[in-house]
This record gives structure tokens, sequence and C-alpha cells, in this order.
């Protein structure tokens, strides 16, 4: 099972982070990675369900989120080579925040698995997901 682990830490609390990613239908912290996001169907971008397409291209949905543990899992249903529905299948990302060892910051931890016969999404969404989680840190720094 081919899979991603990316981290960062980011200066600001844990809760300050999650208001900006506990909105499953809100990526306007990260302008130079997701320039267009449109939500699908009528379930709240906070609850379990919430659709979006990012891109023109990914179509993920919100399977879990806990607003009390600021964490949420998604899935990618279907989007552009190599993740496209036909090359894998069971994507699911998992984003995780704690804070940081001082507890002044907050520890973002990205991760993605799923199935396929190839590796080639693992550098595809490797790089995605390292410049999302700087565009989080980037988005304290303005």
């Amino acid at each position: 099972m081919p899979s991603t682990f990316q981290s960062i830490d980011i200066d600001a609390p844990v809760n300050e982070v999650w208001e900006k990613l506990g909105n499953f239908h809100d990526m306007s912290w990260a302008p130079n990675v997701i320039t267009k996001l449109d939500m699908v169907g009528d379930i709240d971008g906070s609850e379990a369900g919430a659709k979006r397409i990012l891109n023109d291209a990914f179509h993920e949905t919100l399977v879990e989120i806990d607003h009390d543990s600021a964490c949420l899992k998604y899935s990618i249903d279907d989007g552009p080579s190599p993740v496209s529905r036909d090359e894998v299948t069971n994507y699911y990302g998992l984003v995780t925040l704690s804070p940081t060892a001082d507890e002044k910051g907050t520890h973002v931890e990205w991760t993605s698995s799923w199935d396929s016969n190839k590796e080639d999404a693992v550098e595809f969404c490797h790089g995605i997901y390292v410049a999302l989680l700087e565009e989080l840190a980037n988005s304290f720094k303005q």
C-alpha cells in the first residue's frame, strides 16, 4: 500500500491552525496551490460527508472530522493521473494537529495511503502536501 507522510511545525496555537483547517470548504489559506474550490452538495464543510472539487480536478469527501481532537480524514474519490479512480482505490488522507513540545505552536501531520499496483502517486502527492503545509505555515506569517 503506497503512502506519504509530511509534517511541519507552525508558530501558532492549535486552535488557530484548526480554525483554518476545520472547514473542508475553505482552503483560502493556500492560494498558490488551490486556485479553485467548488463545494458539492449541501453538507456543511465542518461535517462528515462534505464534498469538494479542488482545481477542477480532485474530487474529495470529508470522511471523518473531530473538532475536539483537531483532526480530519478525507478520501480522494477521483482526480488526475496518477490518482484517478482507475489508478488508485481507497485513497485516504489524514490531517492531525497537536501542540509542539513547548505548547506554543502546532505540529501538523498530513499522511495519506491508498491501494494501487503502482508507486507513481507517492511523489505526486508528497509534493502537493509539502506545498500545502508550506502555504499553511506562511498564512500565519502575514
